[in-house]
């Protein structure tokens, strides 16, 4: 059955994750697509300009290994040829939360892949090319977005191409994928229209990453761990995982405000040796080292209430990080941007005129999508005190919560399945507040800390 066309050319601006993703779902329902990007693009899984997180761990969450599956038939299996490594969800990880070390593991079912970020990025951007009604234009560097004389409608976007001149090009629909947003705020500012207001948590992080030599004696009972920090007392956390082809751990260490790792390596490694288990530590510090190492700095996590806002012009369209920036410690940007793509194929899809209500449906939509990542990132960062932002009033309550579940986990499958199925968005959090389940997790919370924990 062929999707039904809404339009003649849609424009992307951005060719990262959420922007690749956002071409295909459009590709089905526009005559063309065109992409452009500021970077130039590489042939192979090479690091880009736009993307100086690119050389730290990220994580593809089931949840938008499941979109990308549906937006791309057969990613799964690009993936693994391409060398990414398949984890089992979740015998493969060893999980160190703060009284679990580590956390108990059971086979759920299925894998999740780990690679670097431009291998994933790669991937899906051979993916894109292999579609005829997508065009990819490298070295574009948008500058503005042209309203109509009524400011009711954008109908064009400006840019300027590798050479320096600039172009104009029409569009009935544009998609803003460029992470920052910023064109799209000027546009808004531009018409007069007042901004979406922001919640902002300040989080301040710090990371270094290296990658090692996975040594012939390393772990055999896991491929991929986390050990996560003791707050309020400390923010030190590391995270390890294969990079594709199996033979190198990339180890990422982060800590906030005053407990920052550097990228010396003897510092490093200390910083390794003051995580709250030595597990990472012990892994990684008879390993050879690859490289330098590399540093990065997230201030805030800043969502955009798109979804709050009374009017919107019509034919352009907020995404991903440009509505949402998380917090990345926590893996689900890339994620949350691939089921927004799906979201978007589908509202393209349906009866009468897309475009006309496209943008209130799809912020109501994201904002749904949002709501599961955002919280759950949330209640575990305002566990520090030096946190930035306006906090639960019943924030020492969701962290008991949250501990309680935890404990619940260890002893019943069933909610174990499911606190892992809502982190890696395949569920959404409310069914964590389903009265059968708070009443057992009020029952574990009252017995209080002298309820065994697994994995001790």
């Amino acid at each position: 059955m062929t999707a039904k066309l809404v339009g003649r050319q849609a424009v992307v601006v951005g060719a990262g994750m959420g922007g690749l993703a956002a071409a295909r779902a459009l590709a089905d329902h526009f005559e063309q697509v065109v992409v452009l990007e500021r970077d130039a693009l590489p042939s192979d899984a090479g690091h880009r300009a736009g993307t100086p997180q690119s050389r730290h761990l990220h994580v593809l969450l089931a949840g938008g290994l499941r979109a990308l599956n549906e937006l791309f038939p057969g990613f799964e299996q690009d993936l693994a040829q391409a060398g990414a490594v398949p984890l089992r969800v979740t015998t493969d990880m060893r999980l160190e939360l703060p009284g679990f070390h580590p956390f108990p593991s059971r086979d759920l079912g299925w894998n999740v892949y780990s690679m670097s970020r431009p291998l994933l990025e790669c991937v899906v951007r051979k993916c894109v090319e292999n579609n005829p009604r997508i065009t990819l234009h490298a070295g574009c560097c948008v500058r503005e977005y042209v309203p109509s004389a009524d400011h009711s409608n954008v109908t064009a976007v400006v840019y300027e191409n590798p050479d320096g001149s600039s172009e104009w090009m029409a569009a009935d629909l544009v998609v803003d994928a460029s992470g920052r947003g910023m064109v799209t705020l000027n546009l808004l500012n531009t018409i007069g229209q007042k901004p979406p207001e922001e919640t902002r948590i300040g989080v301040d992080i710090g990371y270094a990453t290296a990658i090692f030599s996975i040594p012939n004696d390393a772990p055999s009972d896991w491929k991929g761990m986390m050990t996560l920090a003791k707050a309020p007392e400390s923010s030190r956390a590391g995270l390890m995982f294969p990079l594709e082809g199996g033979d190198r751990w990339m180890a990422t260490l982060h800590g906030r405000y005053g407990e920052k790792p550097s990228d010396d390596g003897e510092e490093f490694l200390s910083f390794a040796r003051q995580l709250p288990t030595p597990t990472l530590y012990d892994a990684i510090s008879p390993a050879k080292r690859l490289g330098n190492i590399a540093r990065f700095g997230f201030p805030a996590s800043v969502w955009r209430h798109f979804e709050r806002l009374e009017s919107f012009p019509r034919g352009l369209l907020p995404f991903g990080d440009s509505i949402c920036r998380f917090n990345p410690i926590w893996g689900q940007g890339m994620s949350v941007a691939a089921q927004e793509a799906v979201l978007l194929r589908r509202l393209l899809g349906s009866e009468g005129d897309p475009l006309a209500g496209l943008a209130r449906a799809f912020f109501a939509g994201a904002s749904e999508l949002i709501d599961t990542p955002w919280a759950s990132a949330a209640v575990p960062d305002f566990a520090l005190p030096q946190t930035e932002g306006q906090r639960p009033d019943d924030l020492d309550r969701m962290l008991r919560f949250n501990d309680a579940l935890l404990r619940l986990a260890t002893k019943d499958p069933a909610v174990y399945r499911l606190i892992v199925e809502v982190r890696h968005l395949l569920k959404p959090r409310s069914t964590l507040q389903e009265p059968d389940l708070v009443e057992r997790v009020r029952a574990m919370e009252a017995a209080g800390a002298h309820a065994p924990r697994g994995g001790r």
